[in-house]
């Protein structure tokens, strides 16, 4: 296979410490063929699409247990558009309730990945949608 390798940079923003779910998807997404950026731990969005800008990810996999996704993630998509990188596809994952899903959804995160979903679903999930973008590219 002649595939593009895919760049993804995935971000423990806010201040949860908790980074073990986020270093077992960093690790399978390598495991895959993909290239990896992990920020580490306590991210502000500005940190976050700062490195996803200077790092030219295809995707971003953003991980949050804190609950406070209904603030880093509308920021983070705010300083994305503001970037011009809105075709850059967000991923998230963590805790998040599923009442929450769909406004998440609605302002433009690709996928919402909760507890226990397997490896293998986010791995072809991702390469669907980074397939699907660069097709209409």
């Amino acid at each position: 296979m002649s595939e593009r390798q895919i760049r993804v940079l995935v971000a423990k923003p806010g201040l949860d410490g908790h980074d073990r779910g986020a270093k077992v998807i960093a690790r399978a997404l390598r495991d895959a063929g993909m290239e990896v950026i992990y920020t580490g731990l306590r991210q502000t969005p500005e940190m976050v699409v700062e490195a996803a800008l200077q790092e030219d990810v295809d995707v971003i996999g953003l991980s949050i247990l804190s609950g406070a996704h209904k603030a880093l993630v509308p920021r983070i998509m705010e300083l994305m558009a503001a970037e011009e990188m809105s075709d850059v596809p967000v991923f998230l994952g963590g805790i998040i309730p599923n009442e929450d899903v769909p406004a998440m959804k609605a302002i433009g995160v690709a996928e919402v990945f909760g507890p226990g979903t397997s490896t293998e679903v986010i791995i072809s999930t991702i390469r669907q949608v980074v397939a699907q973008r660069e097709d209409v590219a």
